[in-house]
């Protein structure tokens, strides 16, 4: 997962390299950035109506290119980069879809339910012409889709009592705007009433609507009163400008972003006075001026800050993002996170997409799981000013330099989605071929796997898994009778319970208790050997020749006792079961039990029970191999208490039987501890 995350942030990285390198040939090339100013004089007239279409303005009734310049600068200062988005979009004659509506329930899901948004809605009666022709409802969708106006068209002859209860008996035009200024209020339903049906007359008629929602404010006073006011209201957006009626784009954003940022619209035509202006930083006009409880920024000084749509609601979608917002960018990032499993994945091209699948399901499972509970706890009033806080670090780290680049990027390449999708694939490809060589280096075979040889390997991990859940996890060897016996596999089919075991890893065995047994005045073995040297050594050379000859016929024969006792499954016992002596009866103090040291068969010597672990019931037996423990063997003890040999347990518990040999107690499952007495010195060993 960390090797993903850190492809996506080189791929970041790179993809703000690149765009500063476009800004760079962009400037060579033209002689301007995108930030540069543009002198509304030198436009034409086609490019300033362009201008006004994009911000909303009407100039149906300005037919000099003088009215048309001086309008485009009232409403705010114009980019390079702002008209080359313009003229990009007019270019664009891409179709703008309509929903037409079925009946009263799907004009009620979509458009009266709907609280954040501007819906027009054509009105056909029944046997009766729309209000507005083919050719100019299009002309009209596509104009009011740059502000986010959805469009749609009922016909009255789909569901006729509906029509008839609305009053709807003639075609006409229905415009649906949120009635207050709280989020998710009332939607109010406005029929447009004018004698003319031209498509800036209807365009005005929004535009008027929308405005009205918008607090206007038309002298010093009103504006001394609102701007030390403090609401409800964190986040403010104030429009300083010489216009009648703000921008559309404004106003629809003003809809947009309802019960989060108020706007405000200051009027200063017929202001005498300005000095207030001046005093609370505002120098000229137009300005668009956002105050936060951390103070002022003016919006359109960084780069990408656009007069337009779709700059102002990027840059305030990152001042004040809904939860929604955080989730759809998480889960961006998320999906662009696991498709680099594409191409880090080696080997056969089944395999990559097998493995692209599955973490895909993984990660979004992942997403979806851990969003839940943060819905929850923002939910609860005691988090509210942990919610105050993060708004605050938004607007931070969202009104720097850094994050203008940023948003410009990401404008850029949401608008150029054919480059971002190449740009991604060829780092995919530079990660693949990275890769690719730090294996072979490696010498890492399933580099050359093609795609049968890797069904083959999967099909062999399946069949291994679904015949031997068990011995999946062993550590050592383990050779299947099967090839030498087929009665074996239909012998295991009658019994479909032995299928049905559960899967259980032996990585807890490395986590149990292990320490030596020793005995109170007991010699060590270096203390041992020193007193008897002649009698190790005599041992030692008589009985080389019987160890070296017996050494391969034991260790088979302990194997082979081993697959006995692990092919009897559940019926390997305690009691009854003769081959657990057989397979974990073995010396336990290395390789011949000494005379010395033995606290367990003599009396006299004490165990040292102080050397034992917290927890472990006092014994002297193991009772897999049931031999005493010899001073100096190697102890392990269970979750339960009880107390083996080391290598009795380990070769108990690595057979498949997870569980205590006396109390059946799960081998891997905690157990709360139980305060046990401590033995005096008389007491009989148990």
């Amino acid at each position: 997962m960390w090797v993903k995350l850190c492809c996506l942030l080189l791929y970041f990285l790179a993809l703000f390299v690149l765009a500063r390198v476009f800004e760079a040939v962009a400037w060579y090339e033209s002689g301007f950035l995108a930030t540069q100013l543009v002198d509304p004089v030198a436009l034409s007239f086609r490019k300033l109506r362009t201008i006004l279409e994009c911000r909303g303005l009407g100039h149906s009734g300005l037919p000099e290119k003088k009215d048309v310049r001086e309008l485009v600068e009232k409403s705010g200062d114009l980019m390079e980069g702002e008209l080359y988005s313009a003229l990009k979009e007019e270019e664009a004659s891409e179709s703008v879809s309509s929903t037409n509506f079925s009946g009263e329930m799907h004009f009620y899901e979509l458009v009266e339910d709907t609280k954040d948004g501007i819906w027009l809605v054509q009105v056909i009666a029944n046997d009766r012409s729309p209000l507005v022709g083919k050719v100019h409802w299009e002309k009209m969708v596509k104009k009011v889709s740059r502000f986010g106006i959805r469009t749609g068209t009922f016909n009255c002859s789909s569901d006729p009592r509906y029509c008839k209860r609305r009053g709807w008996l003639k075609s006409t035009l229905i415009m649906s705007v949120p009635q207050t200024s709280t989020s998710k209020g009332k939607v109010m339903l406005k029929e447009y009433s004018g004698r003319r049906i031209e498509v800036e007359h209807i365009f005005k008629w929004i535009t008027a609507h929308a405005a009205s929602r918008i607090k206007t404010i038309y002298n010093s006073e009103h504006l001394k009163e609102e701007w030390n006011k403090s609401d409800q209201y964190r986040v403010k957006i104030y429009l300083f400008a010489n216009l009648d009626q703000p921008p559309a784009f404004f106003s629809a954003l003003s809809v947009k972003f309802t019960g989060r940022v108020e706007f405000i619209f200051v009027n200063v035509e017929n202001w005498d006075n300005k000095s207030y202006m001046a005093e609370i930083g505002v120098y000229k006009t137009p300005s668009y001026i956002l105050r936060t409880p951390e103070g002022i920024y003016r919006y359109g000084n960084n780069t990408g800050e656009f007069i337009s749509l779709r700059a102002m609601d990027s840059f305030l979608r990152s001042l004040q993002p809904e939860v929604n917002d955080l989730f759809v960018l998480s889960l961006v990032l998320v999906n662009l996170m696991a498709w680099m499993d594409l191409f880090i994945t080696q080997g056969a091209t089944i395999k990559r997409f097998v493995v692209l699948i599955s973490t895909l399901g993984t990660y979004n499972s992942l997403l979806i799981i851990s969003w839940l509970p943060v819905l929850g706890f923002l939910q609860l009033p005691y988090l509210d000013s942990f919610y105050e806080y993060s708004l605050k670090l938004f607007r931070y780290s969202n009104t720097t330099t850094l994050a203008s680049w940023v948003r410009a990027d990401w404008m850029f390449y949401s608008s150029h989605p054919a480059l971002f999708l190449s740009t991604y694939l060829g780092h995919g490809l530079l990660i693949d071929y990275f890769e690719k060589k730090r294996r072979r280096n490696n010498n890492t075979d399933e580099v050359n796997a093609n795609n049968l040889e890797w069904l083959s390997s999967l099909w062999d991990w399946y069949t291994s898994y679904l015949f031997h859940p068990i011995a999946s996890f062993q550590h050592f060897p383990f050779d299947s009778d099967w090839d030498e016996d087929p009665d074996l596999f239909l012998e295991r089919l009658a019994f479909p319970d032995l299928w049905l075991h559960p899967l259980i890893p032996t990585d807890y065995i490395k986590n149990l208790p292990m320490w030596r047994f020793q005995c109170l005045g007991a010699r060590s073995d270096e203390e041992a050997q020193e007193t008897f040297p002649d009698s190790e050594s005599d041992s030692d050379s008589e009985g080389k020749e019987v160890f070296s000859s017996d050494k391969e016929a034991s260790e088979d024969d302990e194997l082979g006792a081993f697959q006995g006792c692990s092919q009897g499954g559940r019926q390997c016992g305690l009691q009854s079961c003769s081959c657990a002596s057989k397979c974990c009866h073995r010396e336990p103090c290395g390789r011949r039990a000494r005379p010395y040291g033995s606290c367990s068969s003599a009396g006299d010597l004490e165990p040292d029970w102080s050397a034992w672990p917290s927890g472990m019931l006092h014994c002297t037996e193991c009772v897999v191999c049931l031999e005493n423990f010899a001073s100096g063997c190697l102890l392990m003890g269970l979750p339960c208490g009880h107390v083996f040999h080391q290598n009795c347990i380990v070769m108990w518990l690595a057979g498949g039987r997870h569980c205590c040999p006396v109390c059946r107690w799960a081998s891997y499952k905690k157990k709360q501890p139980f305060p046990h007495p401590q033995p005096s010195p008389s007491d009989p060993p148990s």
